[in-house]
Formats: C-alpha cells, sequence, structure tokens
C-alpha cells in the first residue's frame, strides 16, 4: 500500500495546490452528539432519498422532495408503521412521488428497520453515531442485511448523508485503492475485498489522522483532474 501523504500529493497536483485541495473537502462530517440527537424521521428520510435516487434522475427527486415529506407525514417512524393498507394504496397513487411500487414498499420497512434497531439498543441514532468507523464495512453490510434496499452505494451515501464520519466507494475512490496496491475488483462485493478496503483505510486514517469521509475525498480528488 502507497503512504497517503503520496496520495495527498497527488490530489494537492490535481486540483492545484493545497489550499484549492482544502476548499473542496467541505466539513459535512457531523460530531457525534449532533449524529446521535437527530430525530428517527431524518434518517428515514435520507434512507427514502437515496433509495429513490439510485437509478433514477437525482433531479426529478430534489424537485419533488415537499411532496416526499408531505406523503409520507414528515417520516415520523410511529405514524408510517401505523398506517393501514388502504393509506399505503392512497400513496401508490400520489403523484407528489414517484409512484415506485417496490420502492415506496421499502419505506415502511425500513421505519420497522429503525424501530428494530431502537427497541435493541436504545436509540437508532445513537447506534449509527457510536458504531466504530474502523469498522464501517461492518455498519454497511447490517444496513443491506436489515434495512431495505439498503445495500451498495445506497447504504454508503445515506451515512454520507446524515453526516456519519464515512468513505464512498466511487470509481475514484476504487480506482485510488487499485493503484495504491490493493488487489480488489472494480465492483468490489466480496468480503475479502470488503476487508481489504477497510484496513486500508483505517491505516491511512492511523497515518495522517483525517476523518474516513476526508480520506475518501482525497483518494479521489487524486484522481480526477
Amino acid at each position: 500500500m502507497l503512504k497517503f501523504d503520496e496520495i495527498y500529493h497527488r490530489a494537492i497536483q490535481h486540483k492545484g495546490g493545497v489550499e484549492a485541495l482544502h476548499l473542496l473537502l467541505a466539513d459535512d462530517i457531523k460530531p457525534k452528539k449532533v449524529v446521535s440527537a437527530t430525530d428517527e424521521s431524518r434518517f428515514l428520510a435520507e434512507m427514502t432519498r437515496c433509495l429513490f435516487q439510485a437509478g433514477f434522475v437525482w433531479r426529478v427527486i430534489h424537485q419533488k422532495w415537499d411532496g416526499f415529506e408531505a406523503v409520507f407525514y414528515g417520516f415520523d417512524v410511529n405514524t408510517i408503521l401505523g398506517l393501514q393498507p388502504e393509506a399505503w394504496d392512497e400513496i401508490r397513487a400520489d403523484a407528489r412521488i414517484v409512484r415506485n411500487n417496490q420502492k415506496i414498499s421499502s419505506v415502511r420497512a425500513n421505519a420497522q428497520f429503525i424501530e428494530d434497531i431502537a427497541l435493541e439498543s436504545g436509540s437508532f441514532a445513537g447506534f449509527i453515531a457510536d458504531w466504530p468507523e474502523s469498522d464501517l464495512i461492518g455498519l454497511l453490510e447490517l444496513l443491506k442485511k436489515r434495512g431495505s434496499r439498503l445495500g451498495g452505494n445506497t447504504g454508503q451515501r445515506f451515512l454520507r448523508n446524515v453526516g456519519k464520519d464515512s468513505f464512498l466507494l466511487s470509481k475514484d475512490v476504487i480506482r485510488c485503492l487499485q493503484n495504491s496496491g490493493l488487489d480488489i475488483r472494480d465492483n468490489p462485493t466480496s468480503k475479502r475485498d470488503h476487508t481489504a478496503i477497510q484496513q486500508a483505510f483505517n491505516q491511512w486514517h492511523e497515518e495522517s489522522g483525517l476523518s474516513y469521509t476526508h480520506l475518501s475525498k482525497i483518494a479521489a480528488y487524486s484522481i480526477t483532474t
């Protein structure tokens, strides 16, 4: 594995200097106390936003988002879980949202996922905030296994959007990892690849002291111009 200092300097060269690079590292990481105080509805909202964006035009979801908030009752978990079948029929027919039956069904499933974790751990927000960044792959696997349609990039973007310090495995980040000496596939899905990725980020974190969010951004900037 390349030392992260080499990757950092490549990113500086690509982006035109230290100041230019650091301007790109917008601090979208929230302190753990902020994440742990986040209302459950905001977690369900971001899960829904990310899964509806997957494979679709993001601009359309953005334009319709006020409609999503209204149709899904502000994503209040208890309200969603209490909806009767006829209410779901009305939601599926509502033109204020993108009418994709499978994704609509995922909203209720993810509300149940949030409720289950809250019952098990005391707080879904605290569960997300306290999960160690040294095992982000484990958290992503849990989202995929117990959530609905939260695998792959959807789960990664959800964590990033709620302010969890986390890496995002974009194509450029994967290329950076490969160029640094990591033997992983272009579309890493195996446990072996995931373990190697986590170990690489843990190593870079120890070397640099940087957040996992900034590590993955710098890794991407070291590839893109």
